[in-house]
């Protein structure tokens, strides 16, 4: 083994690790290789890795010694704590200018403490989101790093090289920001593939329970989708869902069980959403759904106790299915729309700085909520830097003008019908509640400071001047020291 001969390294070689390696291998890139378990490093090379250039290490002391300087390695290991406990085996062998590459689906306040503690010690760090799966991984994902700045010239070229390329040939790869920018922004992903996958389950209900719509039909329909404004990733494997059969020839889909699982990256969403007063509404919900599947039993139990009473049809069929595809657009234009304004929020928080047309390219290709649609929001934010939201950009305000409709009388359907579709319904909430010039938070306010003496602001005062009421005659004109709206 030629010493300092790589141009990277990585460890942790599950499925994932093994991808990006090859993926590297592939783009002529020579990567060094450990993992915890050497026989895994074993058969990764007697099998994938079989006639390549990649190194194999059967310690870390060997593996450091592999790497040329600046070391570049990059940890595919479970998020949490056993990345903190690779970077401490790690340090002995690290040096100044040293490059750290987090690539797992790590929280972004823990990349944000690593990044500032190996700062300290002169050693660079890159929280890396990646997103596209197993395939991806292998083929080209969409790559999201960020930290540590001065890192990020050492990394480029590798990491565009293995991205995802879009249609014009741009690599879905580019610096994200500070801090744990990346991270966040590949957070903020997986909370949007959350919503876009529960607003498609949402449809398939619909045009299932209400339009009495048979497998093939989906497939059929979930096709001519993919070829217009829908087009999609999630798009295009729901149609595949639909056309696969179990090995008794009847659709696969019919046969698996109604509860869903979530590893915690849309819950991370929904909490710093809360965090960043910032109403992701879409997400959240998409992740209740998840916890509502669950309760599986409870389900089955309340089912008997308040039967549905089925309600037939009596509306065109083909306008249904028509009307289901523009809702989900719409409600796809929404959840974009607060997921954008949650990273603004943050961004505005943390210091970060963030280009949101160039985060929309990232995403066209390599990732799970690739789409046509994305294309349409590095314009919307050129146009305007400081678009607080893509619902005011011309564009997308004409989009959700001609769909809004549409999205509502899908979920008016569904609620007669009795099919739950908890964020069609949020994001028409939403919508109906940022395009509202008054809302009632003029009687919560006052209720606020009749039972606490929060204060409140008037109409015919400037926006900042704060007043109570002694609303019964017996509390007294004391308000409270502090106001949170």
């Amino acid at each position: 083994m030629a010493t300092g001969s790589a141009d990277i390294g990585l460890i942790g070689l599950a499925v994932m690790g093994q991808n990006l390696v090859l993926n590297m291998n592939d783009h002529g890139f020579k990567v060094a290789v450990f993992n915890r378990t050497f026989a895994r490093t074993e058969e990764f090379l007697a099998g994938p890795a079989k006639n390549t250039n990649i190194i194999g290490c059967k310690d870390l002391k060997s593996f450091f010694a592999s790497l040329k300087r600046p070391r570049r390695v990059m940890f595919m290991v479970k998020a949490g704590q056993p990345v903190d406990d690779l970077i401490e085996e790690c340090l002995p062998f690290l040096e100044k200018g040293d490059i750290v590459i987090d690539g797992g689906n790590s929280h972004y306040p823990d990349s944000e403490r690593r990044e500032a503690a190996l700062k300290s010690k002169g050693i660079f760090f890159i929280g890396t989101g990646i997103s596209g799966g197993e395939e991806g991984a292998r083929h080209g994902p969409s790559i999201m790093p960020g930290g540590s700045a001065e890192a990020w010239p050492h990394v480029k070229p590798i990491f565009q090289a293995i991205a995802a390329k879009a249609e014009d040939g741009e690599p879905c790869c580019d610096w994200i920001g500070e801090g744990g920018a990346g991270h966040y922004v590949k957070m903020v992903h997986n909370g949007i593939e959350y919503g876009d996958m529960q607003i498609i389950c949402e449809g398939y209900d619909v045009l299932r329970k209400i339009a009495q719509c048979s497998i093939p039909e989906l497939h059929n329909v979930f096709v001519e989708w993919d070829k217009g404004e829908l087009k999609s990733y999630l798009i295009e494997i729901s149609a595949q869902i639909f056309s696969y059969k179990d090995t008794d020839g009847q659709p696969l889909l019919d046969k698996i069980l109604d509860v869903a699982g979530q590893k915690g990256t849309g819950k991370w969403t929904g909490i710093s959403a809360f965090e960043q007063d910032s109403p992701v509404t879409l997400i959240a919900e998409a992740v209740f759904a998840r916890c509502l599947s669950a309760l599986k039993t409870e389900r089955v139990s309340a089912a008997k106790s308040f039967p549905i009473k089925k309600v037939p049809f009596q509306g065109d069929r083909k306008a249904l299915i028509h009307k289901v595809g523009e809702a989900l657009y719409a409600a796809k234009i929404i959840s974009y729309a607060q997921g954008f304004m949650l990273m603004r929020a943050a961004a505005k928080a943390m210091n970060w700085h963030l280009n949101y047309g160039s985060i929309a390219m990232i995403w066209r290709e390599g990732c799970i909520i690739r789409s046509q649609f994305l294309g349409q929001i590095k314009p919307a934010f050129e146009k305007d830097r400081d678009l607080a939201s893509l619902l005011l950009d011309p564009f997308f305000c004409h989009e959700i003008g001609r769909t809004q409709a549409s999205l509502r009388d899908v979920v008016a359907a569904a609620a007669l019908h009795g099919v739950p579709v908890p964020c069609l319904s949020a994001a028409l909430s939403f919508f109906d509640g940022f395009r509202s010039e008054h809302l009632p938070a003029n009687l919560l306010q006052a209720q606020r400071d009749f039972f606490g003496a929060h204060t409140y602001e008037r109409i015919d005062q400037p926006r900042g001047k704060f007043f109570h009421t002694n609303w019964t005659g017996k509390g007294g004109n004391v308000s409270s020291s502090s106001y949170n709206a």
